[in-house]
């Protein structure tokens, strides 16, 4: 399977502790098999001013080897699952995290709800 990782710099070799600890789906390097959700997203890179890389990487798609945590829709777990990620409540033992990931505006509403209660 190929999948995309959009940058500033060329990433030879994927190194999940080179990012940021409060993603969606916890610290890790993250890929996309789109293509097009990658250039676009690389062109943030270049709107700021960085250089930007399109990596391309070829990944075996059987996992058997990997403890792989599946998200098929956005539902009740997989939003658990992601707020506890973004504050770090990480309790997992998952080598790859397979699912959409949120925009602000998921946790903007969610935000919204908690003090409507």
């Amino acid at each position: 399977m190929r999948v995309y990782h959009s940058s500033s710099v060329r990433v030879e070799h994927p190194d999940v502790f080179h990012s940021r600890k409060f993603l969606d789906f916890g610290q890790g390097f993250y890929v996309t098999t789109l293509r097009d959700q990658a250039i676009k997203y690389a062109q943030r890179f270049l709107r700021r001013g960085k250089p930007a890389w399109l990596n391309e990487y070829e990944l075996d798609d059987s996992f058997v080897s990997y403890n792989l945590k599946e998200f098929f829709c956005y539902d009740e777990e997989w939003l658990d699952y992601v707020s506890a990620c973004r504050v770090g409540n990480v309790a997992d033992d998952y080598d790859i995290v397979r699912g959409g990931i949120a925009n602000d505006k998921v946790f903007r509403t969610v935000d919204l709800l908690k003090f409507r209660k």
